[in-house]
Formats: structure tokens, C-alpha cells, sequence
């Protein structure tokens, strides 16, 4: 793997929107180099067989049967409403159209 320049740098800073000092740009340099340097090792892994998987360990949805309960009574749920008209809530219009 190839050392990252200055420029190689300058330019993911710019990027980053960072403002980066000559001396930060320098330590910067070598400390992406190295990174780059442990992403590279992976290219050498045998991934024969190996599945692609977005998630290291399986994952699966836990789901709750769907069972009607009780319901609120309408006259009940619009009892404290500012406003109601047909049995719905009533509320300022948001879009005009």
C-alpha cells in the first residue's frame, strides 16, 4: 500500500471540513496511511464461502400476534377535545391547498 501525501490529505480534510495545520496535516498523513494499511490486510482474508451479511450475528424481527383488544368508545376519546366535528377531531388546516 502506497503512503498517503500531503495532498491525498489536504483533500479528505476539505472533504471533512476540517481546517488542518501543516503539523496536523503531517500527523494526519501517517495516521490514515496506517488505517488504510489494516483496511488492505483484509483484501488477504480467504473468504471463500462465506456469505455476504450486512449484520455480524443472525437478526430476526420479534413480532407480537395481532389481537384486537377493547376499544375506545368515540364519545369517550373526544371528551377533552378543543374541538371536534363529525365525531373526529377538529384542528387548524396545516396545507393550504
Amino acid at each position: 500500500m502506497a503512503e498517503l501525501t500531503i495532498k491525498d490529505v489536504e483533500k479528505i480534510a476539505l472533504l471533512a471540513r476540517l481546517h488542518l495545520t501543516a503539523e496536523e496535516l503531517a500527523d494526519y498523513q501517517g495516521k490514515l496511511t496506517a488505517v488504510l494499511g489494516y483496511v488492505a490486510q483484509l483484501d488477504e482474508l480467504d473468504l471463500e464461502g462465506v456469505p455476504p451479511t450486512a449484520h455480524a450475528v443472525f437478526q430476526q424481527n420479534v413480532m407480537r400476534p395481532d389481537v384486537i383488544n377493547s376499544v375506545l368508545p368515540n364519545e369517550e376519546a373526544l371528551a377533552n377535545a378543543q374541538a371536534k366535528m363529525d365525531g373526529q377531531f377538529a384542528i387548524q388546516a396545516v396545507l393550504d391547498e
